[in-house]
C-alpha cells in the first residue's frame, strides 16, 4: 500500500468511527504498516503519518481514557467538514461571472483552484449537467508572458509561508535587486498585481510589482516547515484599498489642492481618506502622499479644475511635470 492510499484509508477509518481508534486496532487494521518489525519503528511510523495529515489540515487527537470509552486517537468531524454555506441562483451567478472574468485576465493567483471552482458551481447549478456549455470547462488563456507563472509560485509559497527570493527592478530604474521576502499577501490594486511581505533587504514591509519582477525562487529548505509567521494585525484589504499616492516611497507629506466647483462635490472620491474643507462653491483638500508624483499625476489628470496649492516642494514638482508634458507634446506648460 503506498503513502497517499494509505492516509486516505486511515481517513476513512476514522471518519466511520464511533468511539477513539486504539493504537491496537490501528495495528489489527494495518498489519503491514503498523504490525510488523518492532513497535516503537511502527509507532514513528505513525507519527509521521499523523504528520502528514496535520499538514493537510486533518487533525488526530489522542483522547485518554474516560468512563464511557477507552483511550485512543479521534478525527472532529467539526474540524474536518466544512459548514454548508448557500447561495440562491443569483449569488451563483455573481460568484461564477467574478471568478470567470479573474480567470480570463490569464493571470490570477490559484487559477487552477479557481477553474476548478467554478467547474463546480456549474454543475450544481445546472437543471440538466449534460447541457453546460463545454466552454466552460475550457483552459484560460496564459495572460501576460510571466506574470501567471511568478503569481503560481508565489500562491504556493504563500500556503507554505515560505521564504522567496526575487531580482526585482524598481519603479523608475534600471538596476536589479536582489530581495529576499517573506511573502504575507497578494492583492490586484488598481488593475496591478503586487505583493506584500518583509523585506529582508530593507528591513520593513514593502510592495513589489509582480510585473517588475525579473525571477523569483521559492525556498526548498525544510519544505514542510514554514519560514516565517504573518503578523496578525496584516490585513491585505487595506493593501488593496490604498491609493498610488499613499505608496510607500518617501517620507510622507501633507499636499493641498485646490478643486473647482465642478470638482468639489467629487473630492471625496477624487481622494479617499483625505481632508476636505468647502471653501464657497470650491474645497480645499489636505491630502497625505507618501509618493507624491502618484498623487501630482492625479491632480493634474483632473485638468484646470484641480490645482496644488502647498507645499512649496510639491507645488514646484507639480510645475516640472507640467513642462515635461508639455516639451514632449512641444507646447508650453501651464504652472497648476
Amino acid at each position: 500500500m503506498d503513502k497517499t492510499e494509505r492516509l486516505l484509508d486511515l481517513i476513512a477509518l476514522f471518519l466511520d468511527a464511533r468511539e477513539p481508534v486504539s493504537w491496537a486496532s490501528l495495528r489489527e487494521t494495518f498489519p503491514e504498516e503498523y504490525g510488523k518489525g518492532r513497535e516503537e519503528a511502527c509507532e514513528r511510523k505513525f507519527e509521521r503519518d499523523k504528520a502528514e495529515l496535520a499538514d493537510l489540515g486533518i487533525a488526530l487527537e489522542y483522547r485518554p481514557p474516560s468512563e464511557d470509552a477507552a483511550d485512543g486517537y479521534v478525527l472532529a468531524r467539526e474540524d474536518y467538514y466544512l459548514p454548508r454555506i448557500a447561495f440562491s441562483p443569483e449569488e451563483m451567478a455573481v460568484l461564477y461571472a467574478a471568478g470567470s472574468a479573474a480567470l480570463a485576465t490569464g493571470a490570477f493567483p490559484g487559477r487552477f483552484d479557481l477553474a476548478q471552482a467554478l467547474r463546480k458551481i456549474a454543475v450544481v447549478s445546472a437543471e440538466d449537467p449534460e447541457s453546460i456549455p463545454p466552454r466552460l470547462f475550457a483552459e484560460h488563456p496564459p495572460g501576460k508572458a510571466g506574470v501567471a507563472d511568478k503569481l503560481e509560485a508565489l500562491w504556493g509559497a504563500l500556503l507554505a509561508r515560505k521564504q522567496v527570493t526575487l531580482k526585482y527592478r524598481g519603479i523608475g530604474r534600471t538596476e536589479e535587486t536582489r530581495r529576499v521576502v517573506d511573502p504575507w499577501g497578494i492583492c490586484l490594486r488598481r488593475g496591478i498585481w503586487v505583493l506584500v511581505g518583509y523585506c529582508h533587504l530593507r528591513e520593513s514591509r514593502r510592495t513589489f510589482h509582480v510585473d517588475r519582477v525579473v525571477d523569483l525562487t521559492v525556498s526548498s529548505g525544510r519544505p514542510r516547515t514554514p519560514d516565517y509567521e504573518v503578523p496578525a494585525d496584516f490585513d491585505i484589504a487595506e493593501i488593496a484599498r490604498e491609493q498610488v499616492w499613499e505608496h510607500r516611497l518617501h517620507q510622507a507629506m501633507d499636499v493641498d489642492v485646490r478643486l473647482s466647483p465642478a470638482l468639489a462635490p467629487m473630492a471625496e472620491r477624487l481622494f479617499p481618506n483625505a481632508s476636505v474643507r468647502p471653501v464657497g462653491e470650491e474645497a480645499r483638500v489636505r491630502v497625505r502622499a507618501s509618493y507624491l508624483d502618484g498623487l501630482l499625476r492625479r491632480v493634474l489628470s483632473l485638468g484646470d479644475g484641480a490645482r496644488v496649492e502647498s507645499p512649496p516642494d510639491a507645488v514646484r514638482r507639480a510645475r516640472e511635470m507640467v513642462r515635461a508634458v508639455a516639451q514632449a507634446h512641444g507646447a508650453e506648460g501651464r504652472a497648476p
